[in-house]
Parts: structure tokens; sequence; C-alpha cells
């Protein structure tokens, strides 16, 4: 292989363009999205360019053919490996931020019902009361809250919490 001796692109890329129906082929079977496939078959020659050198090829197609193969089944495992970790993700967010409704007693859009809340809401401690009025009138996250009073990601939780409780026993009665 004269790419081997001479380390020279032209001749690699000669060869590989006779072979790149075949890879895209391969993409395309394992990938299933022509856009994915076209991006592989650009990074497999970027890896044939570095793995070249290091490998004595008996049979260039059947050595490409499985380079191929194992590239898209990586890229595969990659992809599911990120959609794990993205709906572990979600599902760690959701809890933290208490997404139920039925936790969320502001969400109820009854005029009655938010003229006693927002009665409820005065008579809560200062902090309690800048809390929930900050994370569910205003949107603010549990980061932004302990940046704009100074406190700690358990005294917000913690105020948020106890908050809920009380605007709950307040509502009940």
């Amino acid at each position: 292989m004269q790419f081997k001796s001479t380390a020279n692109l032209d001749f690699l890329g000669e060869l590989y363009s006779r072979y790149m129906p075949l890879v895209y082929g391969v993409c395309l079977k394992y990938l299933k999205n022509r856009e994915d496939s076209k991006d592989a078959v650009m990074q497999i020659f970027e890896k044939l360019i570095r793995d070249l050198p290091e490998y004595e090829i008996v049979n260039f197609k059947a050595w490409l053919y499985v380079l191929t193969k194992n590239y898209c089944l990586m890229q595969l495992r990659s992809t599911q490996t990120k959609d794990k970790k993205m709906k572990l993700f979600q599902n760690e967010y959701e809890s933290f931020m208490e997404i139920d409704d039925s936790l969320h007693p502001l969400d109820e859009s009854d005029a009655e019902n938010n003229k006693a809340l927002n009665d409820c809401i005065q008579k809560l401690k200062n902090e309690q009361k800048l809390c929930i009025e900050l994370f569910y009138l205003n949107n603010k996250s549990y980061r932004e809250i302990m940046d704009l009073q100074g406190f700690d990601e358990n005294k917000v939780k913690s105020l948020i919490q106890n908050a809920k409780r009380n605007l709950k026993i307040c509502l009940e009665k």
C-alpha cells in the first residue's frame, strides 16, 4: 500500500474513494440516518489516516468493512448511553423540582382560591414568603434564590417545603 510507505494522503484518498459507497451503505444500515451516515464516512476516513499505519492489512475491503461496522456500533452505543443519561437527568430533575401538580397550589386558577392563597402567603414567615414568591410567582430556580438571598440549597428547599406545608394547612382551614 503506497500510503503506508509515503504517507501521501492522495493515495489513501484514491483508495478510499473506491470504497466510499460500501462505507456509506454500512453506515446507513446501522445508523439509519443519511446525515449521520455522511458524517460517519468522513470520520472513518480521518480514523483511517490515524490507524492505517498501525495495521498490517491483507484485504483492505474486508478490513474497512469491519472498521466501519465497529465504528457504527460504537456510535450507536454512545448514543444509547447519552439517551440513558438524559432520561436519568430528567427523572432526577423532575423529582428535584417537584413537578407534580398536587405539590403546586399556586397553579390553581380559581379566583376564590387565589384570594385565599394570597391571604395565606401574607401570613407566612418573611423568609418562607420570600422563597415562595420567588420560586412560584417569579419562576426562579433554587440556584437563583440561593444567589439572590445568600441562602444555601438546603435552607431554600426547607423554606419552600415548610411554606408549602403552612400554605396547605392555612388553605384547609
